[in-house]
């Protein structure tokens, strides 16, 4: 594993943008409140819910207290059973019932237009949920490996997933379609129409046994259907228990979102002529149900890797974001929820309840510890700050544009600490902030009133 993380250190490390001392000083935090980079969208606070997980009675508070905004059902069952009326009705009213958004999933292999286009007609016109979000089944560059068929290529799924699309839009012309949930589609440089991968050994999985590109080929046929481009990412594909990803490799990983994903915006917009928003409808650290060691899918350092993934995701403006999965039971890693207590992943969560809702430009150069920076609707600030590493920084945080008018509200997540108010503190441009070792914090702070 650590030969995997190291491989990997490199290829991103060779490939990522080079800042010199001169432009920004060292152990700083740098936040720039002048101007607003966009709104953020609320769908990156999603989750997935497969045919095996349901929201128990005893948590539904808590799984509203998560914030979720989008629920997508989907995940491999999509492409092994037909949808049944019964499940669509209990997914809908869990999904609303936490507040979600939700998002349908029909089968594309073994599937057919009519019957999707049935499945659209019961949901959307026979008991009117009018559910806007449909994908036409889950990652499709993985059925030969997974699916038990013996080829499928990118011409079938272009050819196969248009014409189910064009029959659902026959009953629901205003549906809204998020795919194609491409898996481990991982774009190192894109530059004149040349693209490098992620090596299959690392987990990529871009092109179909002829050579063809996934995502490529499904642009150039079916772009001028698509609402939002769909990419599935799990740094660690395939591996159990024993193999999983470890402290060292989550910390490492993360930079390849600040890489991949604006080469897969030059490459939407050069493939379609027009900028799709991007969505990641799948994501976790492993995509093998581990449990029960330092880093597994339901230890507190997971937790703390999503928080920085979901600030990388944000940062890089993508407008879907959906967690595998929302709840598990017994032995079974994945999930916000167990059975009958909260897994670490959702104070995750928690603490992004307390993020503002206009994203803003922040920097560091403090090693192991990313800053992202929001403004409430109020003119409130707010700062999500996570450390990766073991040890307590001290940075100097660097702040323009925002004048103070008190001190911040402090929220913390550690190993202890389980996202709790702490005590305020003044911060300020030129302020030293103490943060702990593997932690997440959130500053909230008032805007000055003059």
């Amino acid at each position: 594993m650590r030969l995997f993380v190291l491989a990997l250190f490199l290829v991103l490390s060779a490939l990522a943008p080079v800042t010199s001392a001169q432009e920004q000083a060292e152990n700083t935090l740098t936040v720039d409140a002048s101007e607003s980079l966009g709104p953020i969208s609320p769908y990156v606070y999603g989750s997935n819910m497969n045919l095996y997980a349901v929201i128990p009675g005893s948590l539904i508070e808590e799984a509203q207290a998560l914030g979720l905004r989008y629920m997508r059902f989907g995940g491999g069952d999509t492409d092994i059973v037909d949808l049944r009326t019964n499940i669509i009705d209990l997914f809908v009213l869990q999904s609303r019932a936490v507040g979600a958004e939700p998002a349908l999933s029909v089968r594309l292999l073994g599937g057919t237009p009519e019957a999707a286009a049935d499945i659209v007609r019961y949901t959307n016109v026979e008991k009117d949920y009018n559910i806007r979000y449909w994908s036409i089944g889950n990652e499709p560059n993985l059925f030969v490996a997974l699916m038990d068929v013996e080829t499928y290529t990118t011409e079938d799924l272009n050819r196969e997933w248009r014409a189910i699309a064009e029959a659902m839009l026959e009953v629901d012309p205003d549906i809204i379609f998020v795919g194609p949930d491409i898996t481990q589609y991982v774009i190192l440089s894109y530059e004149d129409g040349e693209i490098e991968y992620l090596p299959g050994e690392l987990g990529g999985s871009p092109l179909d046994a002829q050579g063809n590109d996934w995502m490529v080929e499904f642009l150039r046929a079916n772009g001028d259907m698509l609402g939002y481009v769909a990419i599935h990412r799990y740094p660690y594909p395939g591996f159990g228990a024993g193999r999983g990803a470890d402290t060292d490799s989550l910390r490492n990983i993360n930079d390849e979102w600040d890489i991949s994903l604006p080469n897969l915006r030059r490459l939407i917009r050069d493939v379609t002529g027009r900028d799709i928003p991007i969505a990641v409808t799948e994501i976790n650290s492993n995509s093998a149900n581990s449990v029960g060691t330092p880093a597994s899918l339901d230890s507190f350092y997971n937790a703390l890797w999503l928080g920085d993934t979901l600030g990388r995701l944000i940062r890089n403006q993508v407008e879907i974001v959906a967690y595998w999965d929302v709840q598990g039971g017994a032995n079974r890693g994945w999930g916000l929820l167990g059975s009958f207590d909260v897994r670490p992943t959702a104070y995750t969560y928690y603490m992004y309840r307390h993020f503002g809702t206009e994203l803003l430009d922040a920097t560091s150069t403090t090693e192991d510890v990313t800053i992202y920076a929001a403004q409430r609707e109020d003119g409130t600030l707010t700062l999500m700050v996570v450390n990766l590493g073991p040890d307590e920084a001290t940075p100097t945080l660097s702040l323009n544009g925002f004048t103070p008018g008190g001190d911040a509200e402090v929220w913390l997540y550690t190993a202890d600490i389980k996202a709790e108010q702490v005590e305020s503190v003044a911060v300020t441009d030129g302020s030293t902030l103490t943060i702990p070792g593997q932690s997440m914090t959130v500053y909230v702070i008032p805007p000055s009133e003059e």
